[in-house]
């Protein structure tokens, strides 16, 4: 049963850290909307979530390889950067920015409601668990 709430938990836990940072992505966009030369950045929060999981192997190193049994185990660290891409242009700005107001306020807004989902999710299981463990 444990294993069963830490695998859910986990699944939650970690698409709210990488909602975090993309709330901080596009808030960062959306700061920088006049800075000359600034590029937009995003995340690619499907295959992140998936690499953070140990669903797929995108953007992260290969696990090393143990070649006599006195070497150490490598251990393959999840990072969200590798998952940063900059923005497809879709306006040419004067100055080189690549920022586009309408579309960054629409994903923040997007990630915004995702955010509260899973906090809406993570809220669900606990009161369920406490419910169970009750007895109500």
């Amino acid at each position: 049963m444990k294993t069963l709430l830490d695998e859910n938990l986990k699944v939650h836990q970690t698409a709210l850290n990488l909602q975090a940072y993309r709330q901080q992505l596009l808030a960062s966009n959306i700061a920088n909307a006049d800075t000359p030369n600034y590029k937009a950045r995003d995340v690619v929060f499907r295959d992140a979530l998936d690499a953070a999981l140990g669903r797929g192997r995108l953007g992260m190193s290969p696990p090393l390889a143990k070649t006599h049994a006195r070497h150490l185990g490598g251990k393959v660290e999840f990072s969200p950067e590798a998952f940063t891409r900059y923005r497809a242009e879709w306006q040419s700005a004067v100055d080189g920015n690549t920022v586009d107001m309408d579309m960054e306020r629409a994903a923040f807004a997007e990630n915004t409601v995702h955010y509260e989902a899973s906090i809406t999710f993570i809220n669900g299981l606990l009161r369920s668990m406490q419910t169970a463990i009750t007895g109500q």
